[in-house]
């Protein structure tokens, strides 16, 4: 059944419907639906975050809105930003900045940045000297996965996080708080998980730059909102048929902090691939299963860190015989025919890893290609001509 560009079905939005939304939520740089939210109750907090991973259950215990924060993409220039930073390190700090000092975050009340690389860390101590009003935690992870050493730090970790948000809320965060956030979070990601199997299932009817911007709408929304859009954008999804495109299915990673310009994401599906998986804004779907909801919340949160977490190139790896092996399963599972390393320019975690994922790829026999992108990248032809050339090359010599 189709419901047409801007139908609805059984009363129920279409698919183009929510993704215009979502495209809204991602234009806005000045935050409106969250300040209509802190707005609506003066007792309200809103604490930002930047990409990868932040256990967004305390920050929702504590009443306060997760409000991911990931720079001023292509649409704002930046001129105060690069006075604070030097050219040749990644975009998103200098951009983020300039969100800071143009005010576009002066409602934000904390943020918090967890640990990618020595960029963000860097930004967290400049964000404290800039704006000393406001709640500045580097979170840090563990990188020892033993239970009795790396999770017993990170408890600690999250235990200190709680104990601030809570000051910074004004009340204390019981274990009930936290369980019940953690259940509520535990749906939202179950919803992604859905909707990035409907994409590798049906990717002509969940095409990537949907899927991207009703995923990012997730962080700037309250996660009860977020997860009905979900459930709507997937049913709606389902509903639709679109026509069938000779498209290759490729994995796009390298992609989990700095975010591409949406003209990229369009630009591979116009070139001629079908994104079947990724790994863009991690934070969405960053632990793999259900975190329990019995006995003590946050060891429940360490242990789901620990043992249930997906792998980037910001995460620490123990066994390095496992290193990479995670790509190779990601493109078994999705059914995907080869591999796009898209990675910000000057993004040491990505490019730094990228020849040893290269390797294992390599040695699994499936075809990759890499370029570097900045998230206020203008001239998308070439990445078209190299992602389409990519594509061919796999429709004509592959044997996947």
């Amino acid at each position: 059944m189709s419901t047409g560009s801007n139908g609805k079905a059984n009363g129920h939005p279409s698919a183009a419907q929510i993704v215009e939304r979502a495209q809204a939520l991602y234009e806005d740089l000045s935050f409106t639906s969250a300040r209509r939210w802190k707005s609506a109750d003066e007792s309200r907090k809103v604490v930002g975050y930047m990409p990868i991973y932040v256990p967004r259950e305390i920050v929702h215990a504590a009443g306060a809105l997760p409000l991911g924060i990931l720079g001023g993409g292509d649409q704002m220039e930046v001129i105060h930003g690069d006075a604070y930073y030097q050219s040749y390190i990644c975009r998103i700090p200098r951009s983020t900045i300039e969100l800071g000092v143009t005010g576009r975050l002066d409602f934000v009340d904390g943020m918090l940045f967890p640990s990618i690389c020595d960029v963000i860390r860097n930004l967290s101590g400049m964000w404290k000297l800039m704006f000393p009003q406001v709640y500045v935690r580097y979170f840090d992870v563990p990188q020892n996965y033993a239970d009795e050493i790396g999770g017993n730090y990170y408890a600690n970790e999250l235990s200190e996080l709680r104990e601030d948000l809570g000051r910074l809320a004004g009340r204390e965060i019981t274990d009930d708080d936290l369980r019940r956030s953690i259940t509520i979070y535990n749906e939202n990601r179950r919803l992604v998980r859905e909707l990035y199997r409907l994409r590798a299932e049906c990717p002509w009817n969940a095409p990537a730059p949907e899927v991207y911007l009703v995923l990012r709408a997730g962080l700037v929304l309250p996660v009860e909102e977020h997860s009905a859009m979900l459930r709507d954008y997937i049913a709606a999804a389902r509903a639709e048929e679109r026509p069938i495109r000779d498209n290759c299915r490729v994995v796009v990673t390298g992609v989990f902090c700095e975010q591409p310009p949406l003209n990229l994401i369009k630009s591979l599906e116009l070139a001629g691939c079908y994104v079947v998986d990724d790994d863009l804004m991690l934070v969405t779907r960053w632990l793999t299963e259900d975190v329990p909801t019995d006995g003590d919340p946050l060891q429940n949160l360490a242990a789901a860190f620990l043992h249930h977490s997906e792998n980037t190139a910001a995460k620490y790896e123990p066994d390095q015989g496992k290193k990479g092996k995670y790509l190779v399963e990601a493109v078994r599972r999705s059914g995907a025919e080869g591999v796009i390393f898209a990675s910000p320019s000057f993004c040491d975690p990505a490019l730094l890893e990228r020849p040893m994922l290269q390797h294992v790829l390599k040695d699994a026999g499936i075809p990759y290609i890499a370029f570097k992108y900045a998230e206020n990248s203008g001239q998308m032809q070439p990445i078209r001509e190299q992602a389409g050339t990519f594509s061919d090359s796999i429709k004509l010599w592959s044997g996947a």
